[in-house]
């Protein structure tokens, strides 16, 4: 039986999503047991043109990324965001806020007009998906549990219920009730709370859920003296790409 040939791909981005995938070490080498990896530029030299499952971590920022991939959706039965830049756009987002000339010159200063630059967006925007593993980095073991799902022909189970669930289930003091701003109730789960547990307001990495009680996102800040524009703030470092959703 021939298995099922597995390439990533980078566009804007830190990668760091991809060095998650490096470290589910044990996990990774059952995963190879089952699919060949024939691109992998953070682990492997080799390259491919042919191959069956695209991950896909990054997001689009420049005119050359777009044709680079239209072919890979191409080439692939199967896509995958990886990672917040190619879910929701990430922090890439955040040059959206300005024109883009005023970008180019504040990055590249007199050598500006020699590099390309748009509006940043996710992949989502410019091909189809067929599937997204959100968070910034990705959940390990959430990667492992796609992958596995996609090999045995099942649709990956992604969360789609609040960050506040997951902290309901750690027993967390909500972080309201310490004043501090947070954007859990509108979030998508499966990042285990992280950054709530360590005493850290959730700035919406993974996304917002399908369908997020916005209303009742205001009404707890204000019952807690916070206002919108401060979660709207908050959001901004990955959702840039959606804020105008909590207008």
């Amino acid at each position: 039986m021939t298995k099922p040939r597995v390439a990533f791909f980078s566009f804007t981005s830190c990668e760091g999503c991809q060095l998650v995938v490096l470290t589910i070490e044990e996990q990774l080498l059952d995963l190879l047991d089952l699919i060949d990896i024939v691109t992998f530029r953070e682990a492997i030299s080799e390259k491919s043109e042919e191959y069956d499952i695209a991950f896909v971590e990054g997001s689009i920022t420049r005119e050359s990324e777009i044709e680079r991939l239209k072919t890979i959706r191409d080439t692939a039965s199967i896509v995958i965001a990886l990672g917040a830049c190619a879910t929701i756009g990430g922090v890439n987002c955040m040059k959206n806020q300005y024109e883009m000339k005023s970008v180019q010159k504040i990055v590249y200063g007199e050598m500006a007009d020699n590099f390309d630059t748009i509006p940043a967006r996710p992949i989502e925007e410019v091909v189809k998906v067929d599937y997204h593993i959100h968070g910034c980095p990705i959940d390990r073991e959430e990667f492992v549990e796609v992958t596995k799902s996609l090999l045995l022909g099942k649709k990956p189970r992604i969360p789609d219920y609040p960050v506040c669930v997951e902290c309901q289930m750690r027993e967390n003091v909500c972080l309201f009730e310490k004043g501090m701003v947070c954007m859990g109730p509108v979030t998508r789960a499966g990042c285990k709370a992280i950054c709530p547990t360590y005493n850290d307001g959730c700035t919406g990495c993974r996304g917002l859920i399908d369908d997020p009680n916005l209303s009742s996102h205001k009404n707890l800040l204000n019952e807690h003296g916070l206002s919108v524009e401060e979660a709207i703030s908050q959001y901004m470092l990955f959702g840039e790409n959606s804020k105008d959703k909590f207008k």
